[in-house]
């Protein structure tokens, strides 16, 4: 859309002036280090503005020991050679880049950088024109991507921001496996009584189901039970009426299974074992929401940021955890940027192509924004209107995925002006007059 085309031209002309930026920042005094991690040993290659290579190659270990080394043939290359200061560039990759990173970070006179792990992998061939690849070569591709600006600028929080990130990335974990326990579950029951559905709509979501799953889950049990010990076993996990005709009802679904009747004690092990996993990995859960919720009223924006209805304690802490400070962003847009929803095109001469996002970016931020944004649009009356807007436009109206990315987008606009500015969200200034003049034409 002519609207898309719009945003993508801007961000088109801010990165360019951000690439120049970066371009003039490495300068004929500075030294440029292209460092490649790994676990255990890094290769380091060092190149000027030019990007030809000054002394050899060094291979330091990935210690304390080893970032003196580096750090002290930086030194002398800079006397040696009379550069006046030091530009270290890695590829965030894995978690062993952090400590070194870290480390550097801290040291006078350098300044660290980080490159995408994409732009290492296409540009690795410019030199040789070959596949090959090794820590040694990357290290010099490293070099050059960054003293031709291809860079981003590292971001390290040591605050209340590291704490949410890491909170966040372990819910994100926790979640991953509490619906992987979830899938195997379903994969059982499906295997050895697939009629459970019938009885128990959300067999994991009821005390009463779970208590099943873990005593009697097969027909082969629930017969052996009987109508009334099946009542029994209910009646352990609720105290409701409700038990003698979930009982009678398991009693005649069993009797008609067509589920297999082999290895069922090790199943009903198995299924058992499972269940009392996700009730840990649950309880764990709900701590760890505790703690972000502790750590987000412990920012600067939580209150003004939880006035904007729709937004969950717990989303926006995971928010905040992948974004950091958002007052760091000069613009809304590179918050976009950094969700990977940047707009791109594929157009080559009379052939033009529409636009989509990059989703180069952080994967945790997106679905959080997608959950926010599911939320916003069902309780936001702001939201809601504008997300009916973007889906019955007269003029090139969105699907529902695509309006539901603008929505999260204007979230992200939403948050950091509230951030900035620190005031309270007014739902009077959420849209400007164009974009209200617009809704209101198509309402």
């Amino acid at each position: 859309t002519s609207e898309n085309k719009g945003d993508f031209i801007t961000m088109k002309v801010k990165y360019e002036d951000r690439q120049k930026q970066k371009v003039i920042a490495i300068t004929t005094d500075t030294i440029v280090v292209g460092v490649d991690i790994a676990k255990n040993y890094q290769w380091a290659r060092f190149v000027d503005f030019r990007g030809i290579e000054h002394d050899r190659a060094l291979k330091f270990k990935n210690s304390r020991g080893g970032f003196e080394t580096i750090l002290a043939r930086i030194r002398e290359i800079c006397k040696k050679e009379n550069f006046a200061k030091a530009v270290v560039g890695m590829e965030p990759t894995g978690h062993y880049w952090k400590a070194f990173a870290n480390w550097l970070e801290k040291q006078d006179g350098i300044k660290v950088v980080l490159v995408n792990p994409y732009a290492t992998k296409q540009a690795k061939e410019l030199d040789d024109n070959s596949q090959t690849k090794s820590d040694k070569k990357d290290a010099l591709t490293i070099a050059k991507l960054v003293k031709d600006g291809r860079y981003f600028e590292l971001y390290l929080p040591h605050d209340v921001y590291a704490e949410l990130r890491g909170l966040s990335t372990t819910r994100t974990g926790l979640n991953k496996r509490k619906n992987a326990l979830k899938n195997t579950i379903t994969a059982v029951m499906d295997e050895y009584f697939p009629e459970y559905e019938e009885v128990f709509k959300c067999p994991l979501s009821g005390k009463a189901s779970r208590h099943i799953l873990k005593t009697c889950p097969f027909p082969k049990f629930i017969l052996e039970l009987g109508e009334d010990g099946v009542t029994d076993e209910i009646k352990k996990a609720v105290k409701k009426t409700v038990g003698r005709k979930k009982a009678a009802q398991l009693i005649e679904t069993a009797k008609e299974s067509i589920g297999v009747d082999y290895g069922e004690e090790a199943a009903g092990l198995k299924l058992r074992l499972m269940l009392e996993e996700l009730e840990l990995l649950e309880k764990q859960t709900e701590e760890l929401e505790g703690q972000m919720a502790d750590a987000l009223h412990q920012t600067d924006y939580a209150d003004f940021l939880l006035s904007i209805k729709g937004i969950g304690i717990v989303t926006l802490a995971a928010c905040l955890g992948e974004l950091g400070d958002p007052t760091r962003f000069e613009d809304s847009r590179q918050m976009s940027r950094m969700a990977g929803y940047n707009l791109v095109e594929d157009s080559s001469g009379k052939n033009k192509s529409g636009t989509k996002i990059s989703k180069r970016g952080r994967k945790n931020l997106r679905c959080v924004l997608y959950q926010m944004a599911l939320t916003m649009v069902a309780t936001n009356d702001e939201m809601k209107q504008l997300y009916h807007y973007l889906k019955t436009r007269e003029k090139a109206p969105l699907r529902k995925m695509q309006a539901l990315i603008v929505v999260s987008k204007k979230i992200l606009a939403l948050i950091h002006t509230l951030a900035k500015k620190k005031e309270n969200y007014d739902p009077g200034k959420v849209f400007g007059h164009v974009r209200r003049e617009q809704m209101k034409a198509a309402a």
